[in-house]
């Protein structure tokens, strides 16, 4: 049984007991969340599509930590101008762990 679900804007296939990272969110750590836009469920070959979501689906899911992602370099540099300018980037992850898949 998987399901496709909508957390924080970006959709992930799920399924009971995966971990998974997606971008920060607001709860505490050890929290228990519902997430209640589920698009698809299939349950052994018998699926259900919503329109946009299925009605009365949840997927209950434990936040185990908080954390930062790998640094991302980014490098601006226009030629022969002497102009150069360096940035860096560090993402904040969620990181989930999905208990159940309730359609």
């Amino acid at each position: 049984m998987f399901a496709i679900v909508e957390i924080a804007g970006q959709q992930f296939k799920v399924e009971k007991d995966q971990t998974l990272y997606v971008h920060r969110l607001q709860q505490e750590e050890g929290a228990s969340i519902e997430l209640d836009s589920v698009l698809l469920v299939n349950n052994n070959g018998s699926v259900k599509v919503g329109l946009p979501a299925i009605a009365g689906a949840k997927i209950g899911a434990t936040i185990l930590t908080h954390l930062k992602g790998d640094k991302v370099i980014v490098f601006k540099k226009k030629r022969r101008k002497g102009y150069r300018k360096k940035n860096g980037h560090r993402q904040s992850f969620t990181k989930i762990k999905i208990d159940s898949i309730n359609a």
